[in-house]
């Protein structure tokens, strides 16, 4: 009885590595993948796909900030705002779907509207190289074809890889 008992627990023991093991390999895998580049690297990656950048050094931490140029499209009030209600709703639909694969391509980091009723209605900061490709991606929204908004679009400068808060 002993004997069996002893090798159970043998068993076991073994089972036991053997999955730690596994996992062990599994989360070395997972941090060899997450290793992020270097600032050199996504300075050479930036700038071989015609991107603006320049870096400093911040002088509390000591850290090398990558600056990135973006543009800002401020979507305005266009013209022709006479549509029918049935049709405005429409184009907001195509409007949404049209900044969502801005977003899921890559060209768009965050789009959304203003909280008031002005003449500015929201804007999208396009992540592309040039001010025509952000011009061009802007213009082919729904909204701005269909004459309901307009699109003022400007150079930005921030610090890439830093999020909201």
């Amino acid at each position: 009885m002993k004997r069996t008992i002893v090798f159970v627990i043998g068993l076991l023991l073994l089972f036991s590595c053997k999955q730690e093991a596994k996992e062990l390999k599994k989360e070395t895998r997972i941090i060899e993948e997450k290793v992020e580049k270097s600032t050199k690297q996504i300075k050479e990656e930036l700038v071989s796909k015609g991107f603006q950048i320049f870096d400093y050094v911040d002088e509390k931490s000591q850290d090398t900030i990558l600056m990135q140029q973006y543009f800002i499209a401020f979507l305005k009030t266009g013209p022709n705002r006479s549509q029918s209600k049935e049709v405005a709703d429409s184009l907001q639909v195509l409007h949404l779907a049209h900044l969502g694969k801005m977003y899921d391509l890559g060209y768009a980091d965050i789009s959304g509207p203003f909280g008031d009723d002005g003449d500015i209605r929201g804007i999208t900061i396009y992540n592309v190289a040039t001010l025509q490709m952000a011009d061009s991606l802007a213009n082919a929204d729904p909204m701005v074809k269909s004459g309901r908004l307009v699109i003022e679009m400007h150079p930005w400068w921030a610090a890439k890889g830093f999020s909201l808060r």
